[in-house]
């Protein structure tokens, strides 16, 4: 039947036919950038499998060997991509290494969103597993006179992105790496999958009809999930209320990223519209 997405291939996927294959496509950062919501939303193509939980290969588990990774992996059949996302692999010294020594044209697909929200979302996730963390201001500030801040402290230092993208540019292409807006992929979620689907060679199947907009989580969602005939939002711990962060400190911040955002900006030729 009518190729992979078929009567014959939902048969054969049936019968324990396809195989396992390494990825040929990752999404590999940002932590908090909306590297959940693409996945969902691109688990809608019939063509697309992908692994549910992060497989953390590349910077944790690489000792257990590729065979380890690949067993991980859904079955496909013939035209159908095989999929990942670890947003911590984006910061990963090793990982652009790694990633090249597996296959050097693995696409790879990274979900970015204002450092400053980003840092704050950081913060929130953090917030809501150890209620008894210092604030906010305290952990942006190595001196909150001078107003140095601490780019050690990991929900800043994640969203200097032109500093890691120079790492994966000594093995990569950048036409191999797509830059998703995290913005974007909330207000025109269509939009932005539609450029991920032309970036990973697919037939545009997921539109603007798959989704509808909920007021209350302020999110996009799907109409129908993957294998489901019903509606799908984000999980609970997607789109969670922000603590307010003084606005000195907020400009601070903005100030600080704006340099290495005008960098980004170049690399990758997308102005991103953060400022």
């Amino acid at each position: 039947g009518g190729g992979p997405a078929g009567t014959a291939g939902t048969l054969a996927l049936l019968l324990g036919e396809g195989s396992k294959r390494l990825p040929q496509a990752i999404i590999i950062g940002v932590k908090k950038g909306g590297t959940r919501a693409l996945l969902e939303f691109l688990r809608v193509h019939p063509d697309v499998r992908a692994v549910g939980a992060e497989p953390h290969f590349f910077d944790r588990n690489y000792e257990r060997g590729l065979a380890w990774y690949r067993e991980l992996m859904p079955r496909t059949l013939e035209g159908q991509i095989t999929m990942e996302k670890t947003p911590s692999y984006f910061v990963t010294k090793e990982a652009p290494a790694r990633i090249s020594s597996m296959a050097r044209g693995t696409k790879l697909i990274v979900v970015v969103r204002d450092p400053v929200t980003r840092a704050i979302s950081d913060y929130t996730q953090t917030l809501s597993k150890k209620p008894d963390i210092p604030t906010f201001e305290s952990l942006t500030f190595k001196n909150r006179t001078t107003g140095l801040i601490d780019t050690s402290w990991s929900a800043i230092q994640i969203g200097i992105y032109a500093k890691h993208l120079e790492n994966w540019l000594l093995y990569f292409p950048i036409g191999q790496i797509l830059f998703v807006s995290g913005e974007r992929l909330i207000s025109d979620p269509a939009g932005e999958l539609g450029r991920v689907q032309d970036f990973l060679g697919l037939k545009r199947i997921i539109t603007d009809k798959h989704f509808y907009f909920n007021k209350t989580k302020g999110f996009p969602c799907l109409k129908k999930a993957e294998g489901s005939s019903k509606p799908h939002c984000l999980g609970k711990t997607k789109g969670r209320t922000h603590p307010d962060i003084d606005q000195e400190v907020v400009q601070r911040l903005r100030d600080f990223y704006r340099p290495f955002n005008m960098k980004f900006y170049q690399m990758t030729g997308q102005d991103f519209g953060w400022d």
